[in-house]
């Protein structure tokens, strides 16, 4: 049973609203102003409590970072590349508006504010949707379920609309133009498996020779390795191998028999195990020798933009000219690598970098597939991950049917592989042959000349049409004197 205590200050009578929770222990609900508005509070925390709903007006004073930090991040269940993109756009974007904010005065206007106050910033309006659905929403609905909120704040609020950009796929003769401009054979078998089984990047470099049964040349989809920074690694490594793909749902499909037998004397000339990676990356030095300088040759000289002469390879050009060649560089860290290894300039710890065999997209994609894009002609701007749609829109375009593709790609719902219907550029020719057919018949018929048969069969029509237009001519008026003849006899009778 509630209570109501009140309080006799110098400047006014306080009330407050005490009640007894579900675990027995005395709870405030608030000090109001009045014995009325204290005896409503503790009479309404009751009622929560009786209809399971423990409630604690202090639990909504926690701030907005405290909640998240020490509430939600570290107990909501999320994949690890999605952890990783969450805290990004977090403390970029959440953070900074809503950190210091206690929970329980956000209101829907705070939050309209907040994207009042990024659109004001720049941030494009995808980035923004993503932050405020993907992100606030779960926020909130954990706070709403924790009952450390009364309201939603974000639930009903508006985003600015985001169009569906226009998908452009790649057709085949772009894709062998930029086969062939890739630097070497492992590249060019890396690329066409991804075309011809429409994997994801993760699935891809994933892949080992057990899975692939060369016989049957059926390809088994059971893993995906992910690219996290060193600290949302659990390990402090950067690729983290998940024992399923995307959506959870391991998949098989077949390949043709060209690009299984590619492989197979791919992994028979590499020597390649059960276990290991199809495709890893190449071991190359990660540091590069130092260049040994001459003591002072004289085609070593140059003039610096204060007028001065000085010498590369010496930290004179270093400091002083702000020479960044490779000579000078290289001599000031042989400068900074001696005065550390005495103990000097705060020598920091040497970096370990861990071997890993999974090959970096973005590695992939600047020393890969950028060079062989641009070789390829000017124009052609796709990613990586186009060759899956292509994969896609080949096949739909080909007539395979749409339940297949959808089992080949891994999709949860046919509504997502049926945006890939008529998605190359040759998909509206039926339509416009069908509106030329349309559109061309009638002009056909106005301008082209009957031929010779087709003039007699007029001519002869025309001649019977004559014939029947007199016969009837003449039928009626034979009609017309046999109805004047009998009229007559008929007035004959009766003047009788």
């Amino acid at each position: 049973m509630g209570f109501v205590r009140t309080y006799n200050n110098k400047k006014a009578t306080r009330y407050q609203a005490l009640y007894i929770d579900a675990q027995g222990k005395q709870r405030s609900a608030g000090t109001y102003a009045s014995d009325k508005e204290a005896t409503r509070a503790w009479q309404t925390a009751e009622v929560k409590i009786r209809e399971g709903l423990p409630w604690d007006p202090r639990r909504g004073k926690q701030t907005f970072r405290r909640y998240v930090e020490e509430k939600w991040l570290p107990h909501h269940r999320m994949e690890p590349s999605t952890r990783q993109d969450y805290l990004s756009a977090i403390y970029k974007h959440i953070m900074p508006f809503f950190g210091d904010m206690k929970m329980r005065d956000i209101y829907p206007e705070n939050v309209r504010e907040w994207i009042t106050r990024l659109k004001a910033q720049g941030v494009s309006p995808r980035r923004i949707q993503y932050c405020k659905t993907s992100i606030l929403n779960a926020i909130f609905t954990t706070a709403l379920n924790d009952h450390i909120l009364g309201i939603h704040p974000s639930r009903g609020v508006q985003t600015d609309p985001v169009p569906e950009k226009i998908r452009k796929i790649l057709t085949a003769e772009q894709f062998d133009a930029i086969y062939h401009a890739l630097p070497d054979a492992r590249a060019q078998l890396l690329v066409e498996l991804d075309i011809e089984s429409g994997l994801r990047w993760g699935e891809l470099t994933e892949l080992r020779v057990q899975d692939l049964d060369f016989e049957t040349r059926i390809l088994t989809v059971s893993r995906a390795v992910v690219e996290l920074t060193r600290k949302n690694h659990p390990d402090g490594k950067r690729f983290l191998v998940k024992q399923y793909p995307k959506n959870k749902r391991h998949r098989r499909l077949k390949l043709s028999s060209q690009i299984a037998n590619k492989l197979k004397a791919y992994v028979e000339a590499n020597s390649l195990g059960s276990d290991d990676l199809l495709f890893s990356r190449e071991r190359t030095p990660t540091t590069k020798p130092r260049l040994q300088v001459l003591a002072d040759p004289e085609d070593m000289k140059f003039v610096a933009d204060n007028g001065r002469t000085y010498t590369h390879g010496t930290t004179s050009a270093y400091n002083l000219a702000k020479c960044r060649c490779d000579h000078c560089r290289g001599a000031y860290a042989t400068y900074r690598a001696k005065r550390r290894g005495q103990g000097k300039d705060n020598p920091r710890t040497p970096r370990i970098v861990a071997p890993e065999d999974h090959i970096a997209r973005d590695w992939f994609r600047k020393k890969v597939w950028l060079p062989a894009r641009e070789a390829a002609g000017p124009g052609l701007e796709p990613r990586i991950h186009d060759l899956r749609h292509a994969h896609a829109s080949w096949l739909l375009a080909g007539g395979a049917d749409l339940q297949v593709v959808k089992e080949r790609l891994g999709h949860l719902k046919l509504a997502t592989t049926e945006k890939y219907l008529h998605s190359l550029p040759t998909a509206d020719e039926t339509a416009l042959t069908a509106l030329d057919k349309i559109r061309s018949a009638p002009q056909q018929s106005q301008t082209v000349p009957p031929s010779a048969p087709d003039v007699e069969a007029l001519a002869e029509a025309t001649a019977a049409l004559a014939e029947a237009e007199a016969e009837n001519t003449r039928l009626r008026k034979v009609i017309a004197d046999q109805a004047i003849a009998q009229l007559t006899e008929n007035q004959g009778l009766r003047l009788a």
